[in-house]
């Protein structure tokens, strides 16, 4: 006799693989992180430094950097939103009328999406296997290996991204929205480099191993060990060292995984399998009374106050013909109007979205921390200098709310079923384009100007003056409206072309790590980089850096006028269905 455990296990664990196969986006996955692999294999330090690329302290090395800088985002791309899709696209009441328990379901859910983010994972270190067959002239390799590459990607990639899936997963079931799992993701960056600097580095030697969740520091402390003078070693001890986890290892990684099934037990005694809803929405149902055939319609049934059930047929009107409706006035007053009325609706969905009301003061509070524990440097321009650090820690957030809100923005008519009922509207298609882009702006602006007010009143606390609140003005439309601009245009871009919303965050992400890490490695020219990371400095608010900088704001805004063009042209809707 089948195991009924066992049988439905399988049955969702499949589906979940088989939904996520038939998604663009995991292929994705593997391209880029196939990619990575090669760019830091082929291109990274080991060919600066002549270390073999298959020696232990470089695998560990490229995973650390590999499930810090690149992973985080695309397992929550992964694990934020399997649960929520099922009651998104009301297929709940099907999956639950079968005889599933919750234990069985959660955990076949988090299962199915966790395998194929370790297959998607996998491609890293495949390709790093695969490289050795096929060096380069500035390659070192020594005999060809299988096994530490597999050992160290699970024992220190999984383990660590088990937990960050755990909380992506417990986060995108209790709160059905997974921007709200981004934004937590996106805020993981800054708070894990404070907690290392700040905290971790503090702690005695087996408090800072044991509590450190990604194991980062595994490569770089065994070099310490060595040297504990410079923390330098030659290249052929590097090549020498063997990395056999010890107990401190052993310890961290049972604390990882410990702190994993503590948070998916919270998932499971707060998930509920019955759809929530306020004033009584639970209290109907969809009912089948009253049909006939003249009248196949599903109603909500209503209880009585004696418990049953009564319900209404409602049978069709006779059909009539329909006047045909044409513009009564056009041109651009009319347009306008039209745009400012779409405007409104985006932000009025803006103003009751649960993700901006979390993630907003969350961040806002991670950037007031980073700015105190990190002040700018002493010395004259101290506000410029503020407002220079501002500008510069709001980027990742500002690049995390381009991605997230435009793309919820482009999805969000699709996923409701109201698509074809707004785009039958009679308005042109800039005006459908230009709303969301409009919102997103303003929300990412007025992120903008609570941090500036943040940080005018840490400078305050801290008595660096003079204070000049011109500067931030300044800042505020000379650096982060056109930063701003480009970024949301972009986002706009890659969500119409692309069509598929998890293909646009893939994609969107990809973009996004890319860039970071080639202004990492000193590739920052103003061509590319029309965000200015890096490329402008507080002198540059004063002549004569005020022309340069002019330019390039108005080559970023052209930019990101071109990707608006491009969004314009690959719009799905025709242009030709706008007067009809």
């Amino acid at each position: 006799m089948l195991n009924p455990f066992r049988t439905t296990f399988g049955a969702i664990f499949h589906a979940e693989i088989l939904l996520n196969t038939r998604r663009v986006a995991p292929y994705v996955m593997l391209a880029l992180f196939a990619g990575n692999a090669w760019l830091w294999t082929a291109k990274g330090a080991a060919v600066h430094y002549d270390w073999a690329i298959n020696c232990d302290y470089f695998i560990v090395r490229n995973l650390a950097g590999f499930q810090f800088l690149t992973l985080p985002l695309f397992t929550a791309l992964i694990m934020a939103d399997p649960i929520g899709r099922d009651f998104r696209t009301g297929i709940y009441p099907l999956i639950f009328s079968k005889p599933v328990r919750r234990s069985t379901y959660l955990t076949a859910k988090f299962c199915g999406n966790f395998a194929v983010l370790v297959a998607c994972m996998s491609a890293f270190i495949l390709t790093m296997i695969v490289l050795q067959a096929f060096p380069s002239e500035k390659m070192l390799v020594q005999p060809f290996r299988v096994w530490p590459f597999f050992k160290y990607f699970f024992f220190y990639a999984v383990i660590s991204h088990l937990l960050i899936a755990s909380i992506s997963f417990t986060v995108g079931t209790l709160t059905r929205n997974p921007k709200i799992v981004y934004g937590f993701i996106v805020m993981l960056y800054p708070f894990y480099i404070i907690y290392q600097l700040q905290f971790l580095k503090k702690l005695p030697d087996y408090w800072r191993h044991v509590l450190d969740p990604l194991a980062m520091n595994a490569a770089g402390d065994r070099v310490k060990s060595v040297d504990s003078v410079t923390g330098y070693i030659g290249a052929d001890l590097i090549n020498q060292m063997v990395f056999s986890p010890d107990s401190l290892a052993i310890t961290n990684r049972v604390f990882v995984v410990l702190a994993s099934l503590l948070i998916l037990a919270i998932v499971y005694f707060r998930f509920s399998m019955i759809e929530r809803g306020g004033s009584g929405a639970d209290k109907f149902a969809l009912t089948t009374i009253g049909l006939d055939s003249d009248s196949e319609w599903l109603v909500p049934a209503q209880a009585d106050a004696i418990g049953e059930t009564n319900a209404i047929a409602v049978r069709p009107l006779n059909p009539i013909d329909l006047p045909k409706v044409g513009l009564l006035t056009d041109g651009i007053r009319s347009n306008l109007e039209r745009w400012r009325a779409a405007l409104a609706i985006e932000l009025r969905l803006l103003k009751i979205e649960r993700g901006l009301l979390i993630i907003l003061p969350m961040a806002l509070l991670l950037c007031v921390v980073a700015l105190i524990t990190f002040p700018p440097p002493d010395g004259p321009l101290q506000t410029a200098h503020y407002a220079h650090r501002t500008a510069e820690m709001s980027l990742l957030f500002l690049v995390a709310i381009a991605i997230m809100f435009i793309g919820e923005a482009m999805h969000r008519d699709r996923e409701l079923r109201i698509e074809p009922l707004l785009w039958s509207v009679p308005a042109p298609n800039w005006i459908f384009l230009l709303s969301k882009f409009a919102a997103t702006f303003l929300v990412s602006m007025g992120f903008s100007v609570l941090l500036s007010i943040a940080a005018i009143i840490v400078q305050i606390s801290r008595g660096r003056s003079p204070l000049d609140v011109l500067v931030y003005p300044e800042v505020f439309l000379l650096i982060l409206a056109p930063t701003v601009a480009v970024m949301v245009a972009a986002a706009l871009m890659l969500n119409v072309v692309l069509r598929e919303k998890y293909v646009a965050y893939a994609v969107s992400f990809a973009v996004a790590i890319g860039l970071f890490y080639l202004f990492g490695q000193g590739y920052k020219h103003w061509s590319y980089n029309v965000v200015l990371y890096e490329l402008w400095t507080p002198a540059d608010l004063f002549a004569p850096g005020l022309k340069r900088l002019v330019l390039l704001r108005i080559y970023a805004l052209a930019i990101a006028g071109l990707c608006i063009l491009i969004a314009h042209f690959f719009f799905q809707r025709k242009s030709k269905s706008r007067s009809t």
